[in-house]
């Protein structure tokens, strides 16, 4: 089976294509967001140095989020019309079990954090079971506080990964004893990753209906949380 991954919830923007015995390419670029120009175009290139047709691959994954509102829409929108215009099965995955995945093995806790803007971040806890990634919690946005306080009381090391990293290392190094922080080259979000999490789903005959499958922002977007202080200040009387 042949799988094309796509992740663009983050500042990065990854494709890579799988099959069952090995990642036969991948191509990541992580600089500003240009999502939409050039998502298409880095499939297209890499699919033609691997002399693979759009029509060879079996199944498609694609990163659900959390992350950038206008990332993921993008990414989703474009593995969306690909996997309708093949007629071939379709997976989403969240980033952060992606980013989890990154680190493959890790005795303890595996954190990977996002920045969500004003002190919070998007998160979940995770460990590994031999070769399989287990969820200790569901996918949360929470203040880097409460996350940390959520961490302590685990009691045990904790495995930092993701861009929330370069943000927020220098406060959980003080907050947590017994904690480490991936190096760079892991903190990026890769469909890599994302498309070995897919495949093994897909290969199980597990896929998403296109009509219903949709990013999780955890969040409000910055537009929808001012309409909603708009309309509470009409509520309340004020112009």
């Amino acid at each position: 089976m042949i799988i094309l991954s796509v992740d663009t919830s983050t500042e990065s923007a990854s494709c890579a294509v799988l099959d069952d015995e090995k990642l036969l390419g991948e191509t990541s670029f992580n600089y500003k967001k240009q999502h939409s120009v050039i998502l298409m175009d880095m499939i297209e290139d890499l699919l033609s140095k691997l002399h693979i047709d759009i029509s060879e691959i079996d199944g498609f994954v694609v990163s659900k989020g959390p992350g950038s509102f206008t990332g993921l829409r993008i990414g989703m929108a474009a593995v969306k019309g690909l996997a309708f215009g093949c007629n071939k099965p379709l997976l989403s995955i969240s980033t952060l079990d992606s980013l989890a995945f990154n680190m493959a093995f890790s005795e303890g806790i595996i954190c990977p954090i996002m920045d969500a803007l004003r002190n919070n971040v998007y998160t979940g806890l995770y460990n590994f079971n031999g070769e399989v990634l287990n969820k200790i919690t569901d996918n949360i946005v929470v203040s880097i506080d409460e996350l940390a306080a959520m961490l302590s009381s685990e009691g045990k090391a904790v495995y930092f990964v993701g861009d929330g990293i370069y943000k927020f290392k220098d406060f959980f190094k003080e907050k947590l004893s017994n904690c480490y922080f991936a190096p760079t080259h892991l903190n990026i979000a890769k469909a890599a990753s994302l498309g070995e999490l897919g495949l093994k789903l897909l290969e199980a005959g597990v896929s998403e209906d296109l009509n219903t499958c949709t990013p999780i922002y955890l969040r409000k977007s910055q537009a929808e949380r001012e309409y909603d202080k708009k309309m509470r200040l009409l509520e309340n009387g004020h112009c």
